[in-house]
């Protein structure tokens, strides 16, 4: 088991705690990772974009001129691709991208992604993250005694004060453990989590 130390808000260390193995020290398998990155990002696309094709674009039904005798190429409609206005081959239409993984292949990516975290030290623990205010200032000041500048901020439950905090600084995410996902894992340079968040993936990926 990877020992890990906990440090307060101040960023002293007040305690160290021993990381599963089953979560935090699995053999990383970076294939899963790639597909649980593409998974995600092809399940936010919309979808929605469309372009019209020659048999949608509004008029063109007349032959343009005769077929022979003009020196001009045949033309059939002017609406055809080749022509200004005309409609796009193979137009885009609106369709889902998104695609399914198994509950275990998006576990173990998520496994995976933490191991990495850890074994980087890039894995910080703290006893507990509170705030009496709505204070983004005294949020900074705390990431920085952390050493902690582009994070992800793992909360074991909302709490309203940090996550507004934290809204305003465009380098740092909170998530709750019921909504980590490898591509946030992955986006920031260090994941914070408190000890109740660590005690909560612990019990619900094992």
């Amino acid at each position: 088991m990877a020992k890990v130390a906990v440090y307060n808000m101040e960023g002293k260390e007040v305690d160290t705690i021993e990381l599963s193995d089953a979560i935090f020290g699995v053999e990383v398998n970076e294939h899963l990772v790639h597909m649980a990155v593409l998974q995600q990002l092809a399940n936010n696309r919309q979808g929605t974009q469309k372009a019209k094709t020659r048999s949608e674009v509004r008029g063109g039904g007349r032959k343009p001129w005769r077929q022979k005798g003009t020196g001009h190429a045949r033309q059939g409609s002017t609406r055809a691709p080749q022509w200004t206005g005309g409609g796009m081959v193979f137009a885009p239409v609106p369709r889902d991208y998104s695609f399914k993984l198994n509950k275990k292949e998006k576990r173990a990516a998520l496994k995976s992604v933490l191991t990495s975290k850890v074994a980087e030290s890039k894995f910080v623990v703290v006893d507990e993250l509170k705030m009496d205010e709505i204070k983004t200032k005294k949020f900074v000041e705390v990431m920085n005694n952390l050493k902690a500048n582009k994070a992800l901020v793992v909360l074991n439950e909302m709490d309203t004060n940090v996550i507004a905090s934290a809204s305003n600084i465009p380098t740092v995410k909170t998530t709750q453990t019921n909504e980590l996902n490898v591509f946030d894992v992955l986006k920031y340079d260090t994941v914070v989590a408190t000890k109740a968040a660590v005690a909560t993936i612990e019990e619900v990926y094992a």
